[in-house]
Formats: C-alpha cells, structure tokens, sequence
C-alpha cells in the first residue's frame, strides 16, 4: 500500500490518524477466534457478536437497507411463485431464530442462474435461484443463507463501510489509493450495490464461517454441507467461469478458508447423533425452479422448436426434466445423517 502525503502539519496528523487505525484493525483481523463466546454455539443469542467500530444505529441501518432492497426489487426479477418464495423464507426464517442477529429479515429469491446470495444491512436477504439449482440438498442451501445472516447479525456491513468512511476522512489531506470506489455494476443488471456494505476483509469474511457453521449446526443441519457446497463452487468455477456471481466472487471460498471450516467443525461443533441433511420439500422446489428455467429457454425464439414440459399430475419434474414417481409418505421425512456408532 502507498501512501503520497506532504510534509505539514496537516499531512502528518493525518498520516497518524491513518496509521494508528490500520495497527487497530490488523488487532482486529481474526476476532471471532479471539472470543470464547463467539466459539461456543450453545451462547447465541446471548452474546453482542455485531460490536465494533460503528458509525450507524440499528435504525439507519435497517432504513439504508430498505432502500437498497426496494432498488434491487426494482431492476432485478423477484420470484413471484409463492412455492418457491414461502419455502426459501421459511429455511431462512428457521436460520434467523437460531442466530445472533438482532433485526427482522425480509427474504426474496432472485431469478438468476448464476450463484449468489447476498444479504443487505437490516436484514433484506436476497437468494438467486443459481443457488437452489446448483445445491443438493436443504442443508448446503441453509449453508449458503447462514453465512449471509452472520453478515447481518455481526452488521459487517455498516461496520465495513464506518472504516471506510474513517479512512476516507482521516486521508483529506492525502491523495490514499485514488479514493474509495463508491459503488459496483451488479452483475449487469444495472442495479447500484454499494461496495462498502457488501465486500468485507478477510477478518469479517472468517467470523461469518465461523457464526454461520454455528447457525446451520444450531438448526439442526449437517455443518459439513457448508463445507461441501463451497468446494462444489470453487470446483465449478474452475471449470466453468463465470458459474459464481461476480459479486459472490468477491469473496471465493478459497482452500483456506474451506480448511478453516473443516477445523472449526472439529474443535468447536461437538458431534450430534444426527443432522438434517435433506428434505422432500427441498427436491420439490429445485425440481420447480429447473422447470421454470426450463421453461423460459423453450420460450425464447431461439429454441421455439424445442418440446415444452409435461408436468405429472401425481409427481413431480426432476432436474434433468423427466417425470419422477409419485410420492410416497416416505418421501415427505427429511434425510437424517447418523452418526457412526
């Protein structure tokens, strides 16, 4: 990092203040880690896990949130079946209850295909249907929405953009990287995405793993989805580029972080007899959402000449499009994953 400042009086005040912020954050980098609470599952909700440096109350943050969702409503297309929304809102909600945050959540899915979710300051939670077609099952989908909703209940992102703001005040005089860029292109939607309250350090990036494995494990989900999702992702974005959002990319699930997960499911997650892993519900909704994607490609002029869906009036479409068998009541109890005696 560079710095290009002038000799004054000012310019060395201000180069203190600077320098003297950076040394408390590099203090900073790993406090979830450095806080028993914040490692022990069975303290949520009993513990302030969004303190810190913060120029916002709850208020304006929820207030500057809603104003971004209504934007993101405006230009993105929200799902408007009531199947699809209840169901993601309800994984989501089940989540809300079992974690630390201290706002009520608003929850929409966005119709795209590329994988992001992303969570806005006050609890306005949105999930695009990339990632219900690329999870397998409901507890690497509660993964993902766990993650976000550690976002909000640790306010990382009011928190990001008060360094931000300080840096930018504590540097008038200097002339410190170009300046903060104000806001992104969100993933060519033409939606405005203020950086500052969406891409967080590394520092915040580990504590929402750490509080989102708590979250997932506390709802009674396998923590190890979390893991399994985010090495599905990197391997697919490999492969693929471009299957991540670019906003989701911002902040990849790296083999180091994927590491860091495995281990903090050894040392702090003391093993269950059973988890959720999956539940009916959830292959019925990804069947529904590969269906109305389905459909929308049958309907484009390109492929007009491509057959349409038939749907089974006893069953269900798979992802692959074909008619699956009725259900039995068998098929409606959730995937248990049992612990090896």
């Amino acid at each position: 990092m560079k710095l290009i400042f002038n000799q004054s009086s000012t310019g060395r005040s201000a180069l203190a203040l600077v320098t003297a912020f950076f040394l408390t954050q590099q203090a900073m980098v790993m406090p979830a880690f450095a806080d028993k609470k914040k490692t022990d599952p069975d303290e949520i909700g009993n513990r302030d896990v969004g303190k810190g440096i913060n120029m916002y109350s709850i208020e304006k943050e929820i207030g500057m949130g809603k104003q971004m969702a209504q934007e993101v409503e405006r230009q993105a297309k929200i799902v408007d079946d009531p199947i699809i929304a209840e169901y993601v809102n309800r994984v989501g909600q089940n989540l809300v209850r079992n974690s630390d945050a201290k706002v009520p959540f608003t929850i929409k899915v966005i119709d795209a295909e590329d994988i992001n979710a992303f969570a806005l300051p006050g609890g306005f939670f949105f999930v695009q249907t990339g990632v219900l077609m690329n999870a397998d099952n409901e507890a690497e989908l509660a993964g993902v929405m766990a993650h976000e909703i550690a976002h909000v209940a640790a306010r990382h992102g009011t928190r990001q953009a008060s360094r931000n703001q300080l840096v930018s005040y504590a540097t008038l005089p200097l002339i410190f990287m170009g300046g903060i860029a104000g806001y992104a292109i969100y993933q060519g939607m033409g939606i405005l995405v203020p950086l500052g309250f969406l891409k967080f350090t590394r520092g915040f990036e580990s504590e929402a793993d750490l509080l989102g494995l708590q979250y997932i494990y506390k709802a009674g989900y396998d923590p190890g989805s979390f893991v399994d999702f985010f090495e599905k992702v990197q391997a697919l974005e490999k492969r693929k580029p471009g299957t991540m959002s670019k906003l989701f990319s911002s902040h990849p699930p790296t083999d180091d972080r994927i590491k860091q997960s495995q281990s903090i499911i050894q040392k702090y997650l003391k093993e269950k007899p059973e988890y959720v892993v999956n539940t009916s519900e959830f292959n019925d909704v990804k069947a529904r959402v590969m269906a109305m994607h389905s459909r929308r490609k049958v309907d484009d002029v390109k492929d007009a000449g491509r057959p349409t869906l038939r749907r089974n009036p006893n069953g269900q479409i798979d992802s692959n499009g074909d008619e699956k068998a009725p259900k039995t009541d068998s098929d409606d109890r959730p995937t248990l994953k049992r612990r090896e005696p």
